[in-house]
This record gives C-alpha cells, sequence and structure tokens, in this order.
C-alpha cells in the first residue's frame, strides 16, 4: 500500500507540471498575441530555471550520492537519449493543426516528438522523489517529501509556461478555441508523469543508479536548453533589436536568480 501511496504521490506531481504547461495558454483568453519581446523573456526565463535546477538541484544532489565519474556518465547518457531520439524522429516539426486532424501514424510521431521533449523532465521529478519518506524532508499531506522533490516540481511547472504559450500561438492563428489551445499545451506534456513514476520506481529500488539517473536527468534538461530553448528564443526574437539578445539573457538571469533561493533551503 505504501507503495502505491509513494507511485500516487510521484503522479500527481509530475500532473501538476503537465497542468501548469495549460497556463501558458490563459493569456489567449485575453489577448490575440503575445509580443516577441514578452515570448523571447519567457523562454530565457524557462532556460535560466531549467539551467538552475540542473545544476544547482539534480547535479549537486548527485555528487552528494556518487562520483563525479557516475554523474559525468549520467549526464552523457541523457544527451545521448535526445540526440538519438531526435535521429530516429528525424527532427520532424509539428504542424498543430496535425493534433486535430492526425492518422494513427502521424499520432505516433506527435508523440514519439513529445516524448522526447517532455520525458527528461518527467525522470528530474521521478529522481528527485528517490528519498520520499526519508528524514530530512517537508511534511506535506502526510508524507516526508525531500526538499530537492519539491524544488524540482516548482521549477519545472514553472519552466512549463512559456512551453504553454509557443505551443498555443500557432493554434491561435489557426482559430482553435482558447479551451483546447489549454488542452493541447497540458497533453504536450503527458509523459511528464509517466516519467516521473518510472524514473522513481527504478531508482527508489535500485539506489546503486540513483548518480546517474541525477546525471541523466540533468543532462537530457541542460542539453534541451541549449540545443531547443535558447535557438528557439533566438528566432522569436529576430525581429527586435539586437536580436532579442538583452532580452533573453535578462530572462534566462532572473530564471537562475529565482530558483536559487529555493535550491539553498
Amino acid at each position: 500500500m505504501a507503495l502505491l501511496e509513494n507511485l500516487t504521490l510521484v503522479f500527481v506531481a509530475g500532473l501538476i507540471t503537465a497542468l501548469a504547461t495549460g497556463i501558458g495558454a490563459i493569456p489567449f483568453f485575453f489577448f490575440e498575441n503575445v509580443s516577441d519581446r514578452r515570448n523571447v523573456v519567457l523562454w530565457g526565463l524557462a532556460s535560466g530555471i531549467m539551467l538552475s535546477a540542473s545544476t544547482f538541484g539534480l547535479v549537486e544532489e548527485g555528487l552528494a550520492e556518487g562520483t563525479p565519474l557516475e554523474i559525468a556518465i549520467g549526464i552523457a547518457a541523457g544527451v545521448a537519449l535526445v540526440v538519438v531520439a531526435h535521429n530516429v524522429l528525424m527532427d520532424s516539426e509539428i504542424d498543430p493543426q496535425e493534433y486535430e486532424e492526425a492518422d494513427f501514424k502521424k499520432l505516433i510521431l506527435i508523440l514519439g516528438i513529445l516524448t522526447v521533449h517532455s520525458f527528461p523532465e518527467g525522470v528530474a521529478i521521478g529522481v528527485s522523489f528517490a528519498d520520499l519518506g526519508l528524514e530530512g524532508g517537508a511534511e506535506l499531506f502526510g508524507f516526508t517529501i525531500p526538499l530537492l522533490a519539491v524544488f524540482m516540481t516548482i521549477a519545472i511547472s514553472i519552466h512549463n509556461i512559456p512551453e504553454g504559450t509557443a505551443i498555443s500561438i500557432p493554434l491561435k492563428s489557426m482559430g482553435i478555441s482558447e479551451w483546447k489551445m489549454i488542452w493541447w499545451a497540458v497533453f504536450s506534456s503527458l509523459p511528464q508523469p509517466i516519467g516521473a513514476v518510472l524514473a522513481f520506481g527504478f531508482v527508489r529500488y535500485a539506489r546503486e543508479f540513483l548518480p546517474y539517473g541525477f546525471g541523466f536527468a540533468a543532462g537530457a534538461m541542460i542539453y534541451l536548453v541549449l540545443t531547443e530553448f535558447i535557438p528557439e528564443a533566438l528566432d522569436i526574437g529576430e525581429r527586435l533589436p539586437r536580436g532579442g539578445k538583452p532580452e533573453l539573457a535578462g530572462g534566462i538571469v532572473v530564471g537562475i536568480l529565482v530558483m536559487v533561493p529555493l535550491a539553498v533551503v
């Protein structure tokens, strides 16, 4: 019963981060669009949060559990998984309209791409819960939750908001309703609760792999920031003065500074 309760809690944490993606669609209930400047800042904020969470959360905790070599191997594995997955999927671009009119093969492709982007974040949540129920955590709903798990859940939830906005922008231009935009934004992050449960179950009962798990999640997320989030922000900011680089840099700095206090609690 305790195992089921723990898995349920981890799943709920992953689901919370997925639901946070839907928040990114809410501005479209009130505005026709989100300015490029604001969008670049949001992507910078998300990048800073993920870099901070990976470095001050996952890598630091991993070093407390294992050796630098183990962390490095985990990081390499995380990067390799994302690279291989992208190559297998041929870096396919998703047309959001295909969500509405997908045949079976196209649906599998869409789910595969979403998994590549969201699953590593779910893994990060799962490994952060490895010490669930042990001393040193925060008491919540009858559980002793590791502070790292609270930190990672908050960080990934905040990070998911601009992802929801990015998904909603093309959907808005196609005339898709605001409620459907929220649904598709959340849908894009549904691999996170699944990844969280799988990762938690693995490292909880094979703790010798925990340092590798921390490294894996950190490597995958840092790689996604460097190859997906920052280039996306620079593409959006092309029409802004200096290519939107000041807005991007400012967002990254704010994202890091926002998460540092949580990391040192």
